[in-house]
Formats: C-alpha cells, sequence, structure tokens
C-alpha cells in the first residue's frame, strides 16, 4: 500500500526527550517500531491483563479485559491505517498504550482516585497514562520513563483532540517535552481514538450478552443493531441467535470501519490536506464517521450506558470498587509503611506529590492486586457476585 503524503514519516520524527545511541545493534527498527515493541515489553502494559474493561476483576475467562481491549483496537487501527496509507506501527503503537494510565476498576477507579486527589490537582488517565509511560514506568539506565518518541507521546495526549486545560499530570509532562496540546493530533492518533470506540461499541455487546445483562429483545431497540440483524437473519436463515449475534457484531465493526475509511478520505480531500503539517493545522478531526454513522454510533452508546455500564449489578459493583480504592488511599496516607518497598520508603514529604505518589501506586494495581492489597492493609472485604 503507498503511503499518503500526509503520513507520519519515522524518518522525519522529532526525536526522543532522553538522545539515545543510533544504531541497529537490537534490530534494524525505525522509531515507530521501537515505540510499539517498548510498549509491549514494558510492565504498564502487561498489567492491563488483569485490569476492568466493562467486568470488573471477572471471575470467567472469556470476559475482555484493557489488554484484550487493546489488541482489538490495534487490530482495527492498523486496518484503517493501511487502507488510509496511515503508518501503521504508530497506529498500533497508539492503541496498544491508550489504555496504559487506566487504574483498577475502571472508570470507578478512577472516579476514586480522582476525589482522593481533589485539593492535590485531581487524577484522570489519560495524564496517567503519560505520566507512566514517561517517568514511572523506567526500564531503562540511563533515563525515566520509555523515551518514546514525540509523536506517539504526542498521539497518546491528544488522541481525543486539542487539549486546551490539561490536568496536573499532562502538564507535567508538556512542560517536560512540549507536545503542541492546542493543536490536533496526527491521523495515525485520529485513527486510534475512533478505532476504540469502535472496539468497544461492539466488543461490549458480546461481553454483555455473555453475562447476562443484555436481551438480544433489548439491542433490537437500536436501529444500527436491527438494520444489522435483519441482514445477518437474511444471510444465514435458521441460524443459532448466539452465532448470528457475534456474527452481527463483526458485521458491525465492518460497517463502521468502512464508513470511517471513506468519510476520513473525504475529509481529507475536502481539507486539501497535503502533509502532516497540514493535518495539525486543519483546525477539525479528520479521521471521523459519516453524520448518520456518528447519530447512529452515538444512539448506540446511549443504550449501552443506560442498559450495561449503569445496570444495577454493575453500579453495585462500582460502589464496592470505589470503596477498595478510597481506602487503600486512606490506608496508605495514614501510614505509608503499608506501601511496599521502593514505594513507602521514597514518599515525598510535601504536598502535593506526597498524595499523587501514593495515587500512583494505586493507578498502577491490578484488580486482583488492589482487593489484595485492600484486605492486608484494610480488611475483609465482600464482593458482588461476579466480581
Amino acid at each position: 500500500m503507498k503511503l499518503a503524503p500526509y503520513t507520519s514519516d519515522p524518518a522525519l520524527s522529532r526525536g526522543r526527550a532522553h538522545a539515545e545511541r543510533q544504531g541497529t545493534t537490537r534490530g534494524p527498527r525505525d522509531a515507530f517500531q521501537r515505540d510499539r515493541d517498548r510498549i509491549v515489553h514494558s510492565i504498564s502494559f502487561r498489567r492491563l491483563r488483569h485490569k476492568t474493561q466493562v467486568f470488573m476483576a471477572p471471575d470467567g475467562d472469556h470476559f475482555r479485559v484493557r489488554l484484550t481491549h487493546s489488541l482489538e483496537v490495534a487490530q482495527i487501527g492498523r486496518t484503517v491505517a493501511r487502507q488510509l496509507g496511515l503508518n501503521e506501527d504508530l497506529t498500533e503503537a497508539l492503541c496498544l498504550a491508550h489504555d496504559i494510565g487506566h487504574p483498577p476498576f475502571g472508570h470507578a477507579g478512577e472516579d476514586a482516585l480522582k476525589a482522593a486527589l481533589h485539593a492535590q490537582g485531581g487524577f484522570d488517565h489519560n495524564g496517567n497514562t503519560l505520566r507512566a509511560l514517561m517517568t514511572i514506568d523506567s526500564p531503562y539506565p540511563g533515563w525515566d520513563g520509555l523515551n518514546l518518541s514525540w509523536e506517539t507521546l504526542e498521539g497518546l495526549a491528544k488522541h481525543n483532540g486539542p487539549v486546551r486545560h490539561p490536568g496536573w499530570a499532562l502538564r507535567a509532562a508538556d512542560q517536560a517535552f512540549p507536545l503542541e496540546l492546542a493543536s490536533h493530533a496526527s491521523l495515525e492518533a485520529q485513527v486510534a481514538a475512533i478505532a476504540d470506540d469502535i472496539a468497544y461499541d461492539n466488543h461490549d455487546i458480546d461481553d454483555g450478552l455473555r453475562a447476562g445483562l443484555l436481551t438480544i429483545e433489548q439491542l433490537l431497540e437500536v436501529p444500527l443493531v436491527a438494520r444489522g440483524w435483519e441482514a445477518v437473519q437474511a444471510q444465514f436463515p435458521g441460524g443459532e441467535p448466539k452465532r448470528l449475534m457475534r456474527e452481527l457484531v463483526r458485521a458491525q465493526i465492518g460497517v463502521m470501519v468502512n464508513d470511517l475509511i471513506e468519510e476520513t478520505r473525504r475529509g481529507v480531500t475536502a481539507a486539501r490536506v497535503e502533509s502532516v503539517a497540514d493535518v495539525r493545522a486543519a483546525g477539525m478531526t479528520l479521521a471521523r464517521f459519516s453524520d448518520e454513522m456518528r447519530e447512529a454510533e452515538r444512539t448506540l452508546k446511549r443504550f449501552m450506558y443506560a442498559n450495561l455500564y449503569h445496570h444495577p449489578r454493575q453500579l453495585a459493583a462500582a460502589d464496592v470498587a470505589q470503596g477498595i480504592v478510597s481506602g487503600l488511599f486512606a490506608a496508605y496516607s495514614a501510614d505509608p509503611a503499608l506501601m511496599p518497598e521502593g514505594w513507602g520508603d521514597c514518599l515525598p514529604t510535601e504536598e502535593p506529590w506526597r498524595s499523587r505518589h501514593i495515587a500512583d501506586f494505586i493507578a498502577g494495581m491490578t484488580d486482583r492486586y488492589a482487593v489484595t492489597r485492600y484486605r492486608e492493609a484494610v480488611g475483609p472485604i465482600d464482593l458482588p457476585e461476579g466480581f
């Protein structure tokens, strides 16, 4: 596939915050390939296998977690990038790393840390992604962090669009290595963001049905799903409903991907984009759905929030999860000696860094590790069924 003139070129990368020795002693890879590989080999990435996607600390082997979700986002992202002539390696790196900053228990854990750090600047998972990759996860002897390229860090910071009011973590990352937060990011970053939406919009349907929190009858209230269901039934008359629904999910991903590719091509042409600089200066998101698909996707999201994410069982689990995270923060704040060696013994004495350091430790936990540490530091806890 011929690369487009507005693709991100690793040979023209703005570099890394810390200079590195050039050469191929570790294999003939370009800057973005190295970024992807550093992410895959990082501790932060490995921990995603035990972090919440939809269901907290799921006791079923077949439910998605942050790791499997990130792999599915990368598959969609690479497909789209290839068709648009973009850099697949940068797109994949952004897809794989986009959720690294999530604390245990997903958005419930994030809400608890945000409340705990209210007086110290709050907490947000996107800023924490940059903090984890640039400061906390430090396997190299010469510098802190993974020393990723500017394009990868910029894409992670701005994949959802320009950042007008960055939180403290993202602001610190920008001060250390300016990322031009007020502009749009590369098309690779924009594709990674919408690939994330496509993945969880559809795969959460599969998990919701598996968990028994959604029914096919409920889903058919959504026009996009109803149209797909009709097409699948026509293609496989008399098919088993469970298999037909999984076929519908696959087909629906294809419909959304095709719409994204076609609309992005149209938007790039209309904006007269001829370089990656033009992409950043366009003043709009160019990787996008058509108006019709955008409204259909929003309708699907509203349904999923009402019927899955805010299901009473999910809300009950979220309450318990927030209690675990809040309890850990309170316990470590009162007695830092409860934290393991390497965390408690280097606790800053001054705020806000004292509280932020405690939050760093908690944010890196997996769901199950957080439960274990809570029982050790705070006491017994009863977990809801299926937690």
